[in-house]
């Protein structure tokens, strides 16, 4: 497994360049699928998205911040394409070829969703570099964006093991999946190796996607209200879109909620909330967008699995919330459960 290290470090902090101007829906694609083919090398980069698409506050916004850097900084042409409601993995081809075959270059799926896609279309645009974030994907001409999401996961589950009040915090994932297990493998332990004494409630929202576990704020509401009503007083949150709602409760019930992907505190629209927002997981996905636009520009693209890790700076943990230096223990705990981690001292688990 190869690593990403000097352009990793290159690329890292891109997700917050953007985000607070992002526009919700829509789309700069100038794509389709007329089959019209371009010339390689006059198009950049493409990226299609995941579920909740651009204004999801998160994930997808994450991606677009890094697209924006790479079109602000190349001066090429760009296209980001939303999915579409119950759309099939026939659907997803079409997307990633239509883009391939305008001589976009990189093309990246945004989510674990484009898994079967990407291993379908790549073989057939050889040319042309892939990238999939959230999934491993084989092929000559494919980059396997992935994180080490357990490891800010683990950070957050100190964090709220500091700023409990109740002994109790909560766990709210979008779908019961490998994925988002880590994040609530690394925040259990997080939280256990903090403070033994304090007690986890952890519910997912779906089994599948298709059921909107990642799309769906009055979901992620319901269930932050009833861990609230356990007592819980800090809901760490792991569900795209839906992560919204449990961000919403949280500050409605006058609770800790912690975000999750990109530096939640600083988004516009969760600005009504922010107060209530000790901290955020961060995970680069927009830093990892951008360092495959520049390997490709640059004539050296990346290919195979890239891993982005605390040590690299490709996940970590926000501290935009001046509160948070204000809860005893609370800074001191993480930046020593980081050196950790980095060091080797402390393995995070991943389910």
């Amino acid at each position: 497994m190869r690593r990403i290290s000097r352009l990793t470090r290159v690329a890292v902090g891109v997700a917050s360049l953007a985000l607070a101007a992002t526009a919700c829906g829509g789309t700069s694609s100038e794509g389709g699928d007329g089959g019209k083919s371009s010339a390689k090398g006059d198009l950049g980069l493409a990226i299609a998205y995941d579920i909740g698409g651009k204004g999801d506050q998160s994930f997808n916004d994450a991606a677009y911040a890094g697209l924006q850097k790479a079109e602000k900084e190349f001066g090429y042409k760009t296209a980001d394409i939303e999915p579409t409601d119950g759309e099939t993995n026939a659907d997803k081809e079409q997307r990633l070829s239509s883009l391939a075959r305008q001589g976009y270059n990189p093309v990246i799926g945004v989510g674990f969703a484009y898994t079967a896609a990407m291993e379908a279309v790549a073989a057939k645009y050889p040319d042309t570099t892939f990238g999939i974030v959230d999934s491993v994907v084989e092929g000559k001409n494919v980059a396997s964006l992935v994180f080490a999401e357990e490891q800010a996961s683990y950070l957050a589950g100190v964090a709220a093991a500091k700023a409990t009040k109740t002994d109790v915090v909560g766990f709210v994932g979008g779908v019961d999946i490998p994925l988002i297990n880590k994040f609530e493998a690394g925040f259990e332990q997080g939280v256990q190796a903090t403070d033994p004494k304090v007690k986890v409630v952890s519910q997912y929202l779906t089994q599948t996607a298709e059921e909107g576990g990642f799309s769906s704020p009055d979901k992620g509401k319901a269930a932050a209200e009833g861990q609230i009503e356990k007592k819980a007083d800090v809901v760490y949150q792991a569900a795209g879109l839906s992560g919204q709602g449990v961000i919403e409760a949280a500050a409605k019930a006058k609770v800790w909620a912690i975000g999750v992907d990109s530096d939640q505190y600083q988004q516009e629209a969760l600005a009504g909330y922010k107060d209530f927002i000790l901290t955020s997981a961060t995970k680069e996905v927009g830093g990892s967008v951008y360092a495959l636009a520049k390997s490709v520009k640059d004539g050296k693209p990346l290919t195979g699995t890239q891993v982005f890790d605390l040590k690299v700076e490709g996940v970590g943990l926000s501290d935009s919330n001046p509160k948070m230096a204000e809860i005893e223990g609370l800074t001191d705990a993480v930046a020593k459960a980081e050196e950790g981690i980095i060091d080797g001292s402390i393995t995070v688990k991943t389910e």
